[in-house]
């Protein structure tokens, strides 16, 4: 039985729009295995916190080196 209190699933269109970039870098993450998301038939699925935690990994910090 699944668990259902896994959190929101957002479409490839929701994290796009949320992140502000094109739906073919939210596929190129999934693919590159950046952004976790899991497949439903031909359509991908990614949860909400993945999302969070993804732009909280990539913030800028001015003076950062790599």
């Amino acid at each position: 039985m699944a668990n259902t209190d896994n959190g929101t699933f957002l479409t490839v269109a929701e994290v796009a729009e949320l992140m502000r970039v094109s739906k073919m870098t939210v596929y190129r993450l999934i693919h590159s295995e950046e952004l976790p998301a899991i497949q439903v038939g031909r359509n991908f699925r990614v949860r909400a916190s993945a999302v969070d935690e993804y732009l909280g990994a990539s913030e800028y910090t001015p003076g950062q080196t790599g």
